[in-house]
């Protein structure tokens, strides 16, 4: 595709690493690129994801670009060529992932603007949360990567452990009493 009809680019963000950045207006409903992977069985795709998740500990590097493609296979974006695989997580988003079992999309769910940068929810499951803080700095940031379905159910977890501390003194109540 010549460089100047591509509808992204990829550089430096602000929430993570590189990000993916509107090369001009996107409208709502256009896809705006594929996210390429290796078709790999649920089996490899845990053994890459543990792999993945221990080297970022260590790291502090992007942990995994697993996507989940069908009950029996995912896509592993962690190839050259995959551009897609450097869209950031947010608690507000653009764009989503969407699945046909064979081809993920990335599709804007708004218009676009030149230069905004694309964002989705990667969705994770309420119990993996701790493993996954959030980094979008929106108002509305729940602190934590999770499906905008378990949000709720994390902000009362979250409420719930604050009081806990404070009630046994360990997080003292910050401010005037």
């Amino acid at each position: 595709m010549p460089e100047d009809s591509r509808k992204y680019r990829v550089r430096k963000s602000s929430i993570h690493g590189l990000g993916v950045f509107a090369a001009r207006d996107i409208k709502c409903g256009e896809e705006i690129i594929e996210y390429l992977g290796e078709k790999i069985s649920k089996e490899e795709s845990n053994k890459r994801g543990m792999r993945r998740q221990a080297r970022a500990k260590k790291t502090g590097e992007a942990a995994v670009y697993i996507f989940e493609l069908a009950d029996d296979f995912d896509l592993d974006g962690d190839i050259p060529g995959n551009d897609a695989k450097y869209i950031n997580h947010a608690c507000r988003t653009n764009s989503e992932a969407v699945s046909d079992g064979e081809h993920i999309h990335i599709v804007a769910t708004r218009d676009i603007r030149e230069g905004e940068e694309i964002l989705y929810n990667y969705g994770y499951a309420f119990e993996h949360f701790p493993e996954h803080p959030c980094k979008c700095g929106f108002p509305e940031c729940v602190g934590y990567i999770v499906s905008v379905e378990d949000r709720p159910k994390l902000r009362r977890f979250l409420s719930r452990h604050a009081k806990n501390k404070r009630l046994k003194g360990k997080n003292p109540p910050q401010g005037k009493a």
